[in-house]
This record gives structure tokens, C-alpha cells and sequence, in this order.
């Protein structure tokens, strides 16, 4: 566990001064539990903490004027260690995915001490992206089916372990049916490349990471169990009511690095690797630009019967009594923090729009018309440059590659379930009209290809497809 040790710098010279006349000064620690390479926890830690956001919001008269803030902040693996910190009252703040944010909240119900609410949202996909099961490259294996009586691992507890049972639920499966394994995202990796285990399930970014990184193939995505996914922030609810303004502060301190994160997500993605170690093209891929992930701290009552979902998954199994997420959230804070930054709560509560991929299309020279049919190429030195159908992305990747140019990556939009996907690593099919038709899972390629009377291309065959013009 690594800890980050950051005094307030807003306590001024004069609170200080007044502090002397009137008495000790008392200082407050606020413990932070956060997830540093859950790329989907960066506007509610990472970048909080990178850019010292917490410290411009943090109050400083009245009551305030004679306390000091220490913020500790401590990175976690996965969800669960963040509960049992604040359990143990170490935390006040926690960041964990949709299933162990829910356990966390029953788990506080018997707390005499405090309980704890949820009190935003970091970021969510209402088509439940984000989580996912890859196998080794190498591996035979193409479909969830496939791994019937096989070793699978997963970090127990976690939003990609409700993945798992959920969709071993909707296909009526048996508790055995995988040969399940608890293992952390960094032990599941290292096995998953020297093929000690047949599958490895994980939340973001590893599903996306381990095959860019050149190990691995997605053969399962949490789209497919057609419930959202979202990681979100808990609070102590002590700690709220004695400061409900330091509350507000942080919200308003994440309300700011979302608008950081929007305003240039190129710089955000390489500044985030810098940061956290996870490569800047999978920080891009969720929360870029049409990105797997939509970042908005708002409370969505999507989100909350997802919870309820999930709530009665966990109860199948006997791992839940009852528990009522709607009694559980608490948007006063943050309601707060919009209205005094003023900013409309409910217009962004109301809209489940991602900012989306925007521009010319550079190389069939036509502005971009659908940004879901769209595509991106990164070119090392020259940033990334939209395009306006897979067919145009790789004209394009072809043609800088031609030209000696580095390529860091190119993204496409898979045909049926609208996710972003890693060009390389997607399926393609050939259309009407010299289209490319991408898709993540083999089975989604073959089904179409049989529609159409066509045949599925790898990212190479599909790359010389889009040079020759079909």
C-alpha cells in the first residue's frame, strides 16, 4: 500500500494567526481511499490528488479557521481493503466498483458508529462496459462457453467477480461450472501470460490493458449482461455530519478534475500514465472522446437499480441479507457543491451523454457524421486525428504507416454493441460500399458474415481490404 502524505496549503496566514489567539490549533485528517490504476476512479483520486484539487476547495473560516487538514491518501488493488478502512474509521472517503460499493453499504448497516453513503458517481456505462474476461492469445478458447470445467480467476469481491456471477446466473449455470479462483489483478496477469490459469475476469482498465499489451484476447465483455457498471464514492456518514463542508469541497474538487479531464483527454491520458503506469492509450480508450466509460459524478437512478440488481444477485448466492440501495445514496452534498459552483444538478442528472468523437475527416477528406461508426489513429508526435468510418481509420493507419510514421494505436466502434474498441485486436467484416464492419467477439463477426454471405477478416486482411477499396 502506498500512502501519500499532503498538508493543506489553504489554511491562511490570518486562520493561523486567529488559531494562536484563541486557542491550539486542531488538526483534522481526511483519509482517502483510492484506486490509482482503476482508471475509472481517476477523477474522484488520481487526478484529485495529483493536482492538489482538494486543497483549493478545502474551507478555511469560521469553524475552519482554526483547524488544519492532513489528507492521507492510500491506494488500493480493489474494492474490498477500501471498505475494511473505513470500517476501521482510517478512511472517510472511499472509491470502489458498483458490487463492493453495495457490500460496503451493507456492511455499515451494523456499524453502531457510523453508516456510510454514497455520494457520487466517478464514472459509469449504462451498457455495462468496462469489466471483462480475457484468456491467453494463444488460447483455443473464444466464447465464456468455452471455458466450461476450466481454471478461471477473478479478484473476489470485486465489480468483474458480480460480472462473472451475473452472467453464470442469466445462463443458468452451476456454482462449478468455472474452476473459480480468487486472484488480484497483478497475480492474475502474471499467470494469465505464463498460461498457469485458462481465464482471467477483471474490471478496467485489465480487460483492455493485458491485450494491449500483447498477451491476451477479450472473449467476454459486461455489456453482454446488459446491466450498467459505475464505480462511485462512499463517505463516512460521522465524518459528513460533523464537516459537511469539507464534503462539499471534495465534490467540488472532483466536479473540477472532470472539467481537466474533458478539456484536453490526450494530455489527461499521457499525464494519467505518468501517474499510475497504466498505458495512456487504454486511459484513452475509456475516458476519451466516445470512450467506454462516461465520467459524471451525478447520482443516475440507473445506476441505483443496477445496485438493486446487483443487491439480488449476491442474495442468490447467500452472500447478502437484505439491503435497499435507494435508502443508501445521498446527493445532498453534491447538489451542494453544484449549486455553489453554479451549475445545473439536474440538467446533467437528467442527460447520459458522453462527449463524443468530433471533426474532419482528414483522409476521405468528409466531416464526421456518426461518432459511433467513427474511428481514431494516434500517431506518435501528432496526437489524434478522427475519421469518419472503420474503412477511413484504416486508409488512414495504412497510409502514416506507409509514410514511416509511428502508431501508437487505432481505435474503432464495435458494429452491434457501439463500444470502443483497439483496431488490432477487433474482428472485421467486409459490407456494401467498401465498409468495414468491427467487431469485438468472433461469434458477433461470424453471425454478421453470415448475414451478409461474407467472411470475417483479421485487423491485417482488413487493413489490405481498406487500401485496395474492398
Amino acid at each position: 500500500m502506498s500512502k501519500y502524505r499532503v498538508l493543506s496549503a489553504a489554511v491562511t496566514a490570518a486562520a493561523v494567526a486567529c488559531a494562536g489567539s484563541a486557542g491550539a490549533q486542531t488538526t483534522v485528517t481526511i483519509g482517502i481511499g483510492t484506486q490509482d490504476t482503476t482508471t475509472n476512479t481517476a477523477t474522484t483520486g488520481t487526478i484529485i490528488r495529483q493536482l492538489h484539487l482538494l486543497e483549493k476547495y478545502l474551507p478555511t473560516d469560521g469553524k475552519y479557521a482554526t483547524i488544519k487538514f492532513e489528507l492521507e491518501w492510500q491506494n488500493f488493488t480493489s474494492g474490498p481493503p477500501v471498505t475494511n478502512g473505513m470500517m476501521a474509521n482510517k478512511l472517510q472517503f472511499g472509491m470502489m466498483g458498483d458490487y463492493p460499493l453495495v457490500v460496503n453499504g451493507f456492511t455499515f448497516e451494523s456499524n453502531p458508529e457510523s453508516k456510510s453513503r454514497l455520494i457520487a458517481v466517478s464514472a459509469y456505462s449504462l451498457d455495462g462496459s468496462g469489466n471483462g474476461l480475457v484468456v491467453h492469445k494463444d488460447s483455443p478458447y473464444y466464447e465464456l462457453s468455452d471455458l466450461k470445467g476450466k481454471l478461471v480467476s477473478v479478484p473476489f469481491g470485486s465489480a468483474a467477480h458480480g460480472m462473472v456471477l451475473k452472467a453464470m446466473q442469466d445462463r443458468h449455470w452451476p456454482a462449478d461450472y468455472f474452476q473459480l479462483v480468487s486472484q488480484s489483478p497483478e497475480v492474475g496477469s502474471t499467470n494469465l501470460q505464463e498460461k498457469k490459469i485458462d481465464g482471467h475476469a477483471d474490471f478496467v482498465p485489465f480487460a483492455e490493458l493485458l491485450p494491449f499489451r500483447g498477451y491476451a484476447r477479450k472473449i467476454f465483455d459486461g455489456v453482454e449482461t446488459n446491466l450498467p457498471t459505475w464505480h462511485g464514492v462512499v463517505a463516512r456518514t460521522d465524518f459528513a455530519e460533523k464537516y459537511p463542508e469539507v464534503v462539499v469541497a471534495y465534490l467540488k474538487a472532483v466536479i473540477a478534475a472532470n472539467a481537466w479531464l474533458r478539456a484536453d483527454p490526450v494530455q489527461a491520458a499521457e499525464k494519467i500514465q505518468d501517474w499510475t503506469g497504466i498505458n495512456k492509450e487504454v486511459v484513452y480508450i475509456f475516458l476519451g472522446p466516445g470512450g467506454n466509460m462516461t465520467t459524471d459524478p451525478t447520482i443516475k437512478p440507473q445506476l441505483i437499480e443496477a445496485a438493486a440488481t446487483d443487491v439480488k444477485v449476491l442474495q442468490n448466492l447467500g452472500r447478502m441479507k437484505d439491503f435497499d440501495p435507494h435508502k443508501w445514496v445521498d446527493d445532498s452534498y453534491l447538489r451542494k457543491a453544484y449549486a455553489e459552483l453554479k451549475l445545473d444538478y439536474d440538467a446533467e442528472l437528467n442527460s447520459t451523454r458522453n462527449y463524443e468523437i468530433a471533426g474532419e475527416d482528414t483522409f476521405c477528406k468528409k466531416p464526421i457524421g456518426d461518432p459511433r461508426k467513427a474511428g481514431e489513429v494516434w500517431v506518435e508526435g501528432e496526437g489524434i486525428q478522427p475519421f469518419s468510418s472503420a474503412a477511413c481509420t484504416l486508409g488512414a493507419y495504412a497510409e502514416r504507416k506507409a509514410k514511416g510514421k509511428t502508431i501508437n494505436v487505432a481505435y474503432v466502434f464495435d458494429t452491434t454493441r457501439g463500444i470502443k474498441l483497439f483496431a488490432d485486436q477487433a474482428y472485421f467484416v467486409a459490407g456494401d460500399n467498401n465498409e468495414l464492419a468491427p467487431f469485438l467477439l468472433k461469434k458477433d463477426a461470424e453471425a454478421y458474415a453470415a448475414k451478409l454471405g461474407g467472411k470475417v477478416l483479421s485487423f491485417d486482411d482488413a487493413l489490405k481490404s481498406a487500401i485496395s477499396g474492398g
